[in-house]
């Protein structure tokens, strides 16, 4: 029996690592070969956190700019989401106020974590962990972590992490 059935968004910059961080969780398998998205993915996980059993909803959203125009229509219902960026790659943190413009548009606020993907690269870090860390805390995000899809560090964690803020809100 479900305790919880939540709608999550992640989005961020084309190549952030999102839909290799949505098929890790499901699958705790990396998948090294992930296709570009069009448009948004959808897929649905059911786990445990703290004794109660979750489904989340899972709405990926490609990061190419052509896209940005549907995320508005897709969000709608959402209670929760991720804000993913590359830690090699120091533009995807520096959109991160375009992502934020288009997800503060609703009427109501929900719940975001600050997620820095590929944290296995550290040897190619652009952006330091106390720089993402900082950022999250001045953009008022619930969360922030780093993420590893490749190794599997942090990624359940990132999804437990947003789960509690939403099972303790709603």
């Amino acid at each position: 029996m479900l305790d919880a059935i939540f709608k999550i968004v992640i989005f961020g910059d084309a190549g952030s690592g999102k839909t290799t961080l949505t098929k890790r969780f499901k699958t705790n398998e990396f998948i090294s070969d992930s296709q570009m998205t069009i448009g948004v993915d959808f897929e649905t996980v059911t786990f445990e956190v703290d004794g109660k059993t979750v489904k989340l909803m899972i709405w990926d959203f490609g990061g190419e700019e052509r896209f940005r125009f549907i995320l508005p229509e897709y969000i709608n219902g959402a209670m929760g989401g991720i804000l993913m960026y590359d830690i090699t790659n120091y533009p995807s943190l520096a959109h991160v106020d375009n992502w934020l413009s288009v997800i503060n548009g609703r009427k109501e606020k929900i719940p975001l974590v600050l997620l820095g993907g590929k944290a296995d690269l550290d040897i190619i870090r652009q952006i330091p962990f106390k720089e993402g860390k900082k950022l999250a805390k001045e953009k008022g995000f619930s969360g922030f972590s780093e993420c590893s899809s490749r190794t599997g560090e942090n990624v359940g964690n990132s999804f437990k992490t947003l789960t509690r803020i939403m099972l303790n809100r709603f």
